[in-house]
């Protein structure tokens, strides 16, 4: 690069030379690869995203919730993304026979629906989360929060990572869902 400054590139003067090259490199830019830990976060916001872990049983349940993929700390998905939004209704229905609430897979008292797919983006604050679940299901819906599964003899507990509900959101897609006390939200 010196070499460059020296001789000027190709045509051009020293100054406009130097307008071409990058701004000055700090020591941790010039440092080699680092490694997936130490990685500074992107510039573009991501969200964390649930999928169906089981479903179809004959009680019209469905169990909702991370998988592989789910990053519920930092986001999986970037906001750029266009999918549905995952919404519930609680309303405070009793656990059906054959599931058993615990902490990673607890009841969520209620019913889920998908909307149509959205831009990650579009999902500027919670309110705007939970205003389209009214816009598309009504008054009492709001988005699905990490932390809505219920466990316990009263269901006076709550777990996180997944939950079970009524209701039906289609199998191998990937829904908006948010978390109430970490940054992976489209909107942080």
């Amino acid at each position: 690069m010196r070499k460059f400054l020296r001789q000027g590139i190709v045509g051009l003067s020293a100054a406009a030379s130097l307008a071409l090259l990058p701004t000055a490199v700090t020591p941790a830019q010039a440092a080699p690869s680092a490694t997936p830990a130490q990685a500074s976060p992107s510039a573009i916001a991501s969200g964390m995203t649930w999928t169906v872990l089981a479903g179809g049983a004959a009680n019209g349940t469905v169990r909702v919730g991370a998988d592989a993929a789910t990053d519920p700390y930092n986001g999986d998905t970037p906001a750029t993304a266009t999918l549905p939004l995952l919404c519930l209704r609680v309303t405070g229905s009793a656990v059906p026979s054959g599931i058993t609430p615990d902490f990673y897979a607890g009841w969520s008292r209620g019913t889920v629906a998908a909307t149509p797919p959205v831009q990650g983006k579009a999902l500027t604050s919670l309110s705007v989360a939970n205003n389209l679940c009214v816009q598309y299901y009504g008054t009492g819906w709001r988005v699905a929060e990490f932390h809505d599964g219920r466990y316990g003899s009263n269901l006076e507990s709550s777990g996180g990572w997944s939950f079970w509900a009524h209701g039906y959101v289609p199998g191998n897609t990937r829904f908006w869902a948010t978390i109430n006390d970490q940054p992976a939200n489209p909107w942080n």
